[in-house]
């Protein structure tokens, strides 16, 4: 059966093909819309907008850093300064070799090995672009010896920059403190926005607590940029005047502190070799006149960066140069605490002026048979309480510890600001401990250990046992008794002077609870007999008060170190020199006006009398204008 090709229908393809074509064009008219919709909302609606992120995109903001606040003694002597340096720097994408580079800077002395794996991070973490410091100072020679090897090392130049400088270095250390690199944990703790372009703050001292005040703000300039980022001079873009302005950072304040850079030197001087602590100290405002810690460090090493191993040989130094003995330092405060003990016996009615005890070289508590011996083996006899403290009858205090009792001890001299930190604007100083029966019951966790036992009661009142105090509150405690119970918070810092204007703000003296006394003759024979230990015919200290221009008063202290049985006894010469005993004094003069008080300890100087004593005598006489005639 034959098919029949189907007859062409030229008038549905037509239609077909025009319907096509209108659609298609329809669809192109609308998408031709959307596209002209969109140029006119960028070009015209949103100009604004895109040209700003234009103009950020080939403008850069740059923070300037403000130059840090300068740091003076009371007489307007700079402590910690800003010098002009030349860091090394390395620009990471115009080093070819980093590993090479670094290796030939190790070995020209400019880079320290160890650190090349430090210098490696930095310089992949950032920009490339971005420079990397090497060395934060260079010495002359340095310098000269880099610039005839500039040509070896494409990438690598040396920069001018501020660099903050101390210069009395380790005698100043402890009190003013350093600055140092930036870590994550000060970036966490810091307004980072205002340490954008800063390498360093302030770690430590003065330089940490008024680090808000001694930084400054922050500025701003912006500089042209390519597409990468990279800075290109404004002038041969055609583009200075189109720059958004700058904003100038504002220095940082001035800081004058009340240390009294003579006493200082001297201090340190006179601690020189040794280990301990001296604190001067106004009594009539709580301004610190010296602070100071011995062995010290050089706060310049950190505030031109150290190396790893710099820094290892500091911190497990035996020695401790880093420990602020002055305020974190805690040691058994011996028989410095008797001029206070005895102003709560008086007030307590523990005992009276014409009071005698019988001292025979030891103390016995009723129905035992241990002794608790005095420093004089053979006693001294008949003693009241003016010849207990100028002669340090450990005897008679022990007869009064049992009468006053021990909680009221800790109560007392907690007046004289014993076992609590005092306030002191560097902070990090440590409380110390004036224990009590409650203090007990809390610190140890076996009810055996928590009761307090007589004995406990009795060596506490020569300073041992539990005790412990810092140089800082024994010079606070001295200057308490020098004013009569009249008491201020110590303090380093004087003034704040804003750099701009010159306006100086003074820092007002803070008056804490006085120690409210109900017979104020109770302070006179208290003070009595600390002018009897430096100018009585038997006076402890009597040879440190010898020839002295003026009237002074104050208390040895000798405290021990490691424990010895009642009837042994150790030879100095002969044993280590770690285990001796510490040796402390404290004073004030002169006695009628006094002006300054002085808490001095050696570590392991076994007599207070003949070692700490002198010390506190030169500081005396230097503050108060003499020349000294003590001797060592």
């Amino acid at each position: 059966m034959d098919l029949l090709s189907p007859i062409k229908d030229h008038h549905s393809e037509r239609r077909l093909f025009i319907g096509r074509v209108a659609l298609t064009s329809t669809i192109g008219i609308l998408l031709l819309g959307l596209v002209i919709a969109r140029l006119v909302q960028l070009q015209v609606f949103n100009y604004e907008d895109f040209a700003a992120q234009s103009q950020g995109n080939l403008f850069r903001i740059e923070a300037v850093p403000p130059i840090r606040g300068l740091i003076f003694d009371r007489k307007g002597r700079v402590l910690a300064e800003n010098l002009p340096a030349y860091q090394l720097e390395l620009i990471p994408e115009q080093v070819d070799d980093l590993d090479n580079t670094l290796r030939r800077l190790a070995v020209l002395g400019l880079i320290e090995a160890e650190d090349i794996p430090r210098f490696k991070d930095l310089s992949e973490s950032g920009p490339r672009f971005k420079p990397v410091t090497l060395n934060l100072r260079l010495s002359e020679e340095e310098i000269a010896n880099f610039a005839v090897q500039r040509p070896r090392f494409p990438g690598v130049d040396f920069q001018p920059r501020l660099v903050r400088h101390y210069p009395y270095g380790a005698a100043v250390a402890h009190a003013i403190g350093y600055v140092g690199a930036l870590s994550k944990n000060d970036l966490a703790r810091l307004d980072v926005s205002q340490y954008a372009g800063t390498a360093h703050t302030g770690k430590t001292g003065i330089e940490n607590s008024f680090e808000s005040n001694l930084h400054g703000d922050v500025g701003y300039r912006n500089i042209v940029t390519n597409a990468l980022g990279r800075q290109l001079p404004s002038e041969s873009a055609n583009l200075h005047d189109s720059l958004p302005p700058n904003e100038t950072p504002n220095p940082g304040a001035n800081v004058y502190l009340s240390l009294d850079l003579d006493l200082q030197l001297l201090a340190t001087e006179a601690l020189q070799g040794r280990r301990g602590a001296v604190v001067a100290i106004d009594p009539w405002s709580g301004e610190i006149l010296a602070l100071v810690s011995a062995p010290s460090f050089d706060p310049n090493l950190f505030a031109v960066g150290m190396t790893t191993s710099q820094f290892a040989v500091l911190k497990n130094d035996l020695e401790q140069p880093l420990f602020n003995r002055a305020v974190r330092g805690t040691y058994p405060p011996g028989s410095t605490i008797k001029p206070m003990l005895a102003v709560a016996a008086l007030e307590t009615g523990a005992t009276n002026p014409t009071h005698t005890t019988l001292c025979r070289g030891y103390f016995m508590l009723p129905n035992t048979t241990h002794r608790y011996r005095d420093w004089k083996p053979e006693g001294h006899g008949e003693v009241d309480l003016h010849t207990a403290i100028s002669q340090s009858c450990d005897v008679y205090f022990y007869e009064l510890s049992v009468k006053i009792g021990i909680d009221n001890m800790h109560d007392y001299l907690h007046r004289f600001g014993l076992g609590q930190v005092s306030g002191l604007d560097i902070g990090g100083e440590h409380a110390g401990l004036v224990p009590s029966r409650e203090w007990k019951r809390n610190a140890f966790r076996n009810p055996e250990d928590q009761r307090w036992f007589h004995g406990e009661t009795v060596i506490a009142s020569i300073g041992q046992g539990y005790m412990l105090a810092t140089p800082l509150q024994l010079a606070n405690a001295v200057a308490a008794v020098a004013t009569r119970g009249i008491r201020y918070q110590p303090h380093l810092v004087a003034a704040i002077e804003d750099t701009l204007t010159g306006q100086r703000t003074m820092i007002a003296p803070t008056r804490l609870k006085d120690v409210a006394v109900e017979n104020e003759d109770h302070w006179d024979i208290v003070i009595d007999a600390m002018h009897e230990v430096m100018h009585g015919p038997r006076g402890t200290a009597r040879q440190a008060g010898m020839n002295a221009a003026y009237e002074m008063a104050g208390k040895s202290g000798t405290s021990q170190v490691i424990s010895i049985s009642q009837d042994e006894e150790y030879d100095e010469d002969e044993i280590d020199e770690r285990l001796r005993d510490h040796a402390l004094f404290i004073a004030f003069a002169p006695v009628d006006n006094p002006r300054i008080a002085v808490a001095v300890i050696v570590e392991n100087g076994s007599s207070g009398s003949r070692v700490a004593a002198p010390i506190a005598r030169k500081i005396m006489d230097s503050y108060l204008g003499f020349s000294s005639n003590a001797t060592q």
